[in-house]
């Protein structure tokens, strides 16, 4: 892949380049229009100043939630533009749409060193159209308005969209430095971690998480599993469940996996059970082979996180992904605070697979320098170890 290096070696002042960023952050669910994590902005912020301060004139794109390829104000990058300029410390012009009358008026006035947010691209049909067609026409479209194309979009990289996918192929494509790191850091983990290596799977489903599972259990010593699907493995073991989430059309697989892992995969053996799925609903720590039947497990307990932690402290090499809990309620917090503060001290290297992981930790107040590394992708993470090709990449390779 050709670098951000190699663009701006090559002298961009006056020159139009559109960058395909990452930005779809979360927003506070009580205030309107009030970003709850930055973290992806921030993460795109190196690439974007290196082309300012080089004099580009840059053009940035990105999706923004799940529109149905049509305006929606609940999904405006409006927000984001604001905070995207706060950040930059100079304002940064938004376009309210992305490809139409807007957007050409703003990227003609566009002067050297300034930067311009386009509308979101899902507004458009063609960005997540199946149709080679469709989405090639709004790549043209996109592709139009620059020399140049950046993606620094780590976390859309598995998507075939246009302009994930398409607009590399009409313009001379480059990979931003966010891009690098995450492909480099992946890399590591999956062909040459340093051994122990623990991996810390979480979040709802196992079927989320089959493939990763699959594709890492011949590599790692320990294969630690939280968060709702630890209770389908649990389930395969012959223990009750109570009303905790649950994916009975996979608990033979389960059952399988541990026959296979011979002991390296390792289950919460308390939880914290709840009433309902509701902060104020009446809660304690019982054992994971006992959960009562009028209760759901919400968290792993605290003998769960010694134990974790104690085969964390142990590795070289972690990588995490998936909470451990509904960390965003406060009475289901510990597990994944605990976990998360064990990786933050080993004596090696980690890796935070992005997406729910990445969110807790900012969400928990966690210091961040204590990770190795935190990712912008949580899928993009994930289909990248299971040995998929991801079309962004393969894009910018092309």
């Amino acid at each position: 892949m050709r670098t951000l290096d190699d663009l701006l070696g090559e002298g961009v002042t006056g020159r139009r380049v559109l960058v395909r960023a990452d930005l779809n952050v979360p927003f506070d669910k009580s205030e309107a229009g009030k970003i709850s994590d930055d973290g992806r902005i921030r993460a795109v912020l190196p690439t974007l100043i290196a082309l300012r301060d080089a004099g580009a004139r840059v053009i940035v794109c990105s999706h923004l939630g799940r529109p149905k390829g049509a305006p929606d104000p609940k999904f405006t990058l409006a927000p984001v533009a604001k905070r995207l300029g706060e950040l930059l410390g100079s304002p940064a012009a938004f376009a309210d749409d992305t490809v139409g009358a807007s957007a050409s008026a703003a990227v003609d006035v566009l002067g050297d060193g300034q930067v311009l947010l386009l509308e979101n691209l899902r507004f458009n049909a063609g960005e997540t159209s199946k149709d080679d067609a469709e989405r090639g026409a709004f790549a043209d479209q996109l592709a139009a308005f620059a020399e140049y194309y950046v993606d620094d979009a780590f976390g859309a990289v598995h998507r075939k969209h246009a302009s994930v996918y398409d607009v590399p192929a009409r313009l001379p494509h480059f990979a931003g430095g966010l891009v690098l790191k995450e492909v480099e850091v992946l890399r590591k983990v999956t062909e040459t971690p340093e051994q122990p290596y623990v991996v810390v799977l979480g979040g709802s489903k196992v079927s989320d998480k089959l493939a990763v599972i699959k594709a890492l259990l011949p590599k790692v010593d320990k294969l630690l599993v939280g968060g709702g699907m630890c209770f389908t493995f649990l389930k395969a073991q012959g223990h009750e469940v109570g009303k905790s989430l649950l994916e009975a059309e996979m608990i033979q697989t389960c059952a399988d996996l541990l026959a296979e892992a011979d002991g390296r995969i390792v289950l919460p053996v308390d939880v914290v059970a709840a009433t309902a799925f509701d902060a104020s609903a009446d809660h304690d720590v019982v054992k994971a082979e006992a959960i009562p039947a009028d209760r759901l497990g919400l968290d792993i307990g605290p003998e769960s996180v010694a134990l974790f932690a104690d085969a964390i402290g142990s590795a070289k090499t972690v990588f995490w992904n998936g909470p451990m809990g509904v960390f965003e309620l406060a009475p289901f917090a510990a597990g994944t605070r605990g976990v998360a503060e064990a990786i933050t001290k080993i004596d090696g290297f980690s890796v935070v697979g992005g997406g729910d992981s990445a969110a807790a930790v900012r969400t928990l107040g966690i210091d961040e320098s204590g990770f190795g590394h935190i990712s912008t992708g949580g899928g993009a993470s994930l289909e990248y170890l299971e040995g998929k090709t991801l079309p962004g990449l393969a894009a910018l390779e092309s």
